[in-house]
């Protein structure tokens, strides 16, 4: 699996090991911690607006926003790491984002989850 007993996963965040699962298959959960999240709002670029809004038009894949998206999702996932291994978690359960739309000015995006405190089952 990648994580030993008290920490140390895989990937791009080796201190927690982040899963959207209830539970770690040969882990049991030995301490839960509580709800954490990581929150970002990002305001919309005026070029990327144009560029979508034209690209819209004839159909196609919006790139620059797709970029932006996948940098807003990145950085509330660290956010929500940092989180998790400030409370002492190696782990988040039930990893989720949720995604709306900020006052018509930009989007927000949220990472939460459950942070536990997992090791290897008796």
């Amino acid at each position: 699996m990648g994580i030993d007993e008290y920490g140390g996963g895989q990937g791009p965040h080796p201190d927690v090991l982040v899963v959207t699962t209830n539970d770690v298959p040969g882990y049991e959960v030995r301490q839960v911690i509580g709800e954490v999240f990581g929150l970002t709002v990002r305001s919309r670029h005026l070029g990327s607006q144009i560029g979508a809004g034209l690209k819209s038009m004839i159909g196609g894949e919006l790139k620059g926003l797709t970029k932006t998206l996948v940098q807003t999702r990145n950085q509330a996932m660290e956010r929500l790491v940092e989180q998790a291994k400030a409370r002492g978690a190696n782990a988040v359960l039930m990893f989720r984002f949720d995604v709306t739309e900020a006052a018509d000015v930009g989007t927000e995006v949220c990472a939460y989850g459950t942070a536990v405190v997992i090791g290897p089952r008796a």
